[in-house]
């Protein structure tokens, strides 16, 4: 499986009348904040596959919506009020879906630093991970894994995160990665500014990505 990875910022190479000549192969999009949802709509209606996202610490006008379930999101393709963009999309924040053969689990937000929506402590979102335990281990017990994909916004503590506090990583991500063994996170929050800088990392068995702009993950067994 191919899945096109995006965060943080409308890349015109993605953003183009060429986007399905480009990425025609892509099996899945995964999107991993701070993007509009008009945005994700333009990717989705282009490449006609499914498009999983979480919100990250900015653009989000909409997110009460999502957050509160008006959207229909099975499948991502009924929005109740049609003025709201990101129809086609699959909010995946909080949950754990299957898509084709690979298990997503979604935890959007970044750490808490002001008094902004989508922030959260690091207990905070331990709390967040408690509750998709049910679902990680009823999937272990079905697929014999419980996940293949963390999509989060903000970075694991210590990879690939800043010093400040708006910047920082989870460790809260780190013991999900030690327990539940995805074979990615897929996290954006840290922009590159030099795309020569390193975005790929591997902890224990998991290849961590900061997908900022665009990152394409070719996977046979993905």
């Amino acid at each position: 499986m191919k899945a096109l990875c995006l965060s943080d910022t409308i890349d015109p190479f993605v953003y183009s009348d060429l986007i399905k000549q480009r990425f025609a192969d892509v099996d899945v999009v995964l999107a991993a904040g701070d993007l509009p949802l008009e945005y994700l709509e333009f990717v989705v209606s282009a490449l006609n596959k499914p498009l999983f996202f979480v919100f990250g610490n900015h653009n989000l006008s909409q997110f009460h919506y999502y957050k509160n379930n008006i959207f229909f999101d099975k499948l991502g393709m009924i929005a109740m009020k049609r003025n709201i963009p990101g129809l086609g999309t699959v909010y995946a924040c909080g949950k754990v879906i299957k898509e084709g053969n690979v298990l997503i689990a979604g935890l959007g937000g970044s750490m808490r630093y002001n008094r902004g929506r989508n922030q959260f402590s690091n207990i905070e979102m331990y709390f967040r991970i408690f509750g998709l335990i049910p679902r990680l281990l009823l999937n272990r017990l079905r697929y014999g894994r419980a996940v293949d994909v963390l999509l989060t916004h903000a970075p694991p503590y210590g990879i690939h995160d800043k010093s400040d506090i708006c910047h920082r990583g989870f460790s809260a991500f780190l013991w999900f990665m030690k327990v539940f063994k995805p074979k990615y996170l897929i996290h954006g929050h840290v922009h590159l500014y030099d795309l020569s800088e390193n975005r790929k990392t591997i902890y224990h068995k998991t290849l961590v990505i900061n997908a900022y702009g665009y990152f394409v993950i070719e996977e046979p067994d993905l």
